[in-house]
């Protein structure tokens, strides 16, 4: 048990500073409110209006966005292979070769399609 009195205490402490910075916001924060306040902010663009059911939005975005995290995961796996290297041996070095591999075909596969391009 006393391996987890740490980890405990990192949780009581993040809820602690959670907790704290939204009280202290709701008291140091600005009261009024105004029209550019209650308005919808999307990266300085001014928001058009929207047809009644929402419109459609362009599946491009969502995309992007997947493969950007699915390729980003991949990636991530790389970096404790690099600092263990030396300590795994031959194995793996094959094991890596077709990870990369696999990532390559579907870059391959996606950039064939088209996913890569930004219409």
């Amino acid at each position: 048990m006393d391996l987890y009195i740490p980890l405990i205490a990192l949780g009581v402490l993040a809820f602690a500073f959670a907790a704290g910075s939204v009280v202290m916001a709701s008291f140091t924060g600005p009261k009024r409110w105004n029209r550019a306040r209650l308005d919808a902010y999307e990266c300085g663009i001014e928001p058009t209006p929207q047809p009644v059911g929402g419109g459609r939005f362009p599946i491009k975005y969502y995309l992007t966005a997947m493969l950007f995290i699915i390729f980003d995961i991949e990636i991530i796996f790389l970096y404790p292979w690099a600092v263990a290297f030396d300590r795994m041996g031959m194995f793996a070095l094959v094991e890596m070769v077709l990870f990369i591999a696999a990532v390559l075909v579907a870059y391959a596969y996606v950039w064939r399609r088209g996913g890569l391009e930004w219409d």
